[in-house]
């Protein structure tokens, strides 16, 4: 049964990753004209095209790449079983404390939008799924230390 829910759990922070990235994260509103909605996928592809490669690949790595890795080792991790935790299981536990950074930076881009009087800012569905995600991303392997070892 605990199985079940650990798959179960994973198979929706793969669903919520794959709709944080594409719906749109943040909503901007300026002279109740012009509004943009882009989604993180379309922000790091913007910063690149704009020239800004450092951030492109710095956000890219940290929102996109990082997150998708954490549940593909997660994933393999399970399949492994109860076998020698692998290169990733040992890894991950070090950059799992970046998963939330840009989440924090959109709340900060949030709050100076809206203290700024240029835009005002509102959050979109793509930034509650990608915390979600990376929430239930953090607790599954919580989950998976719990689970009593079965004999074979």
């Amino acid at each position: 049964m605990r199985r079940l829910i650990w798959f179960s759990l994973y198979a929706v922070a793969c669903v919520f990753l794959a709709l944080g990235l594409s719906l749109p994260i943040i909503r901007f509103d300026r002279l109740y004209f012009f509004r943009e909605t882009p989604s993180l996928v379309e922000l790091v592809s913007a910063l690149w095209g704009q020239g800004d490669v450092a951030l492109a690949l710095i956000v890219g790595l940290f929102s996109i790449v990082f997150p998708v890795a954490k549940l593909m080792a997660l994933g393999a991790q399970a399949f492994r079983g109860n076998r020698q935790p692998g290169f990733f299981a040992r890894v991950m536990p070090h950059l799992a404390k970046w998963s939330m950074m840009d989440v924090m930076l959109m709340a900060l881009v949030v709050f100076a939008a809206k203290t700024s009087g240029l835009a005002q800012a509102v959050t979109q569905p793509g930034l509650w799924f990608y915390a979600a995600s990376a929430i239930i991303a953090g607790i599954l392997p919580q989950l998976a230390r719990r689970e009593p070892s079965v004999s074979r």
